[in-house]
């Protein structure tokens, strides 16, 4: 059975994303895992980190693989399923490399459901809306959006994988302190693999340069960015060297 475009679900999706990012900012509460983790949550509560990691992701990866392997295959096809191929570029190594290497703490169940309900509901509104809604002229392949767009979700891949790098340098398997870290864009900022996967999807919002991208950029701003935010707290009350000049999220600015 064909599926067609229906416009209000994905107003309404995109709108719920938008609100929800709104939500978070206004909140402004710490994000209840890793370092931030609220104490007194049973053992029975959480889930080790892999598999909280793997299954979270999986739907973010799941929901557009399955759809783009039911397309017509090309080398360069339609920038529709080019872009959702962008899209599963980041979730494939989130969800089935970043799960094995990671070193964070037990993950409360309730957080992860959360995760898990997000993701499945991004993945499905991104990818309905670029298989069956979204439609771009012959030449999109040449526009400075789609170039541009591309060009800054890999400088922004490429950021937030070699941040999540750095960062794991800083432990040895089973330790639990933390260090300061240092290189690449953390001479900056403190949430540099945040910044990373930031710019990924702005880029992704302008090269698809559709709504719901561009509520998921929005809403990616507001949660990594408050993320990157209380991290900058965190670092400034732990360590009384922590470099002054470093900034939470935008090098020399914020």
């Amino acid at each position: 059975m064909l599926v067609g475009c229906q416009q209000t679900p994905v107003q309404a999706g995109s709108a719920a994303l938008a609100a929800l990012g709104a939500l978070v900012l206004y909140l402004a509460k710490p994000s209840g895992y890793g370092r931030h983790s609220v104490r007194g949550i049973p053992a029975a509560a959480r889930l080790p980190a892999r598999a909280a990691w793997f299954l979270q992701e999986l739907p973010s990866f799941a929901v557009p693989a399955g759809l783009l392997v039911r397309q017509p295959r090309a080398l360069l096809g339609q920038p529709s399923t080019v872009l959702l191929g962008l899209f599963c570029t980041h979730y494939f190594p989130r969800t089935f490399v970043y799960s094995l290497i990671t070193r964070g703490r037990p993950f409360p169940v309730a957080f992860f459901i959360r995760a898990f309900v997000f993701c499945m509901g991004n993945g499905i509104l991104q990818s309905y809306y670029l298989i069956y809604c979204a439609e771009y002229p012959a030449d999109w392949y040449t526009d400075l959006r789609f170039g541009l767009g591309v060009f800054l979700f890999i400088l922004g891949m490429g950021i937030n994988i070699h941040s999540d790098y750095i960062l794991r340098q800083l432990r040895k398997p089973g330790d639990v302190v933390y260090r300061i870290p240092q290189g690449g864009l953390f001479t900056y900022v403190s949430g540099a693999n945040f910044l990373g996967e930031i710019i990924e999807w702005i880029g992704f919002a302008l090269a698809t340069w559709s709504l719901p991208a561009l509520a998921f950029a929005f809403f990616s701003l507001c949660f990594l960015g408050l993320r990157a935010f209380h991290h900058h707290r965190f670092y400034l009350k732990m360590f009384e060297d922590y470099p002054k000049s470093r900034k939470a999220l935008i090098p020399f600015i914020f």
